[in-house]
């Protein structure tokens, strides 16, 4: 039973997964992964709903986590980043 308070999220995701996609956020912050978009030139032109920091992310998370489906990865990391930010930015995967 929750806390009083307490929201449980809407993903049956561990902790442990969410955690470890935060972490990848602060060994990459999201102001270095722009910065480097912006440096090559890959910024987007059009709003999205995965946008490039999002995508530079999945790259990272793909070669860490190769055992997993595109869609596990993609799934761990929108719901990561939503727990990283604290659940005021949200990232839909897309269907």
């Amino acid at each position: 039973m929750p806390r009083v308070g307490w929201k449980k999220p809407e993903t049956e995701r561990r902790l442990s997964d969410l955690v470890s996609v935060g972490v990848l956020t602060r060994v990459f912050p999201p102001e270095l992964v722009d910065e480097v978009i912006a440096d090559v030139g890959r910024t987007e032109q059009r709003h999205r709903s995965l946008p490039a920091r999002v995508m530079a992310y999945f790259a990272i998370g793909m070669a860490l986590y190769s055992e997993g489906s595109h869609e596990d990865v993609l799934a761990q990391l929108t719901d990561g980043l939503s727990w990283a930010s604290g659940w005021s930015e949200t990232y839909v995967p897309p269907s």
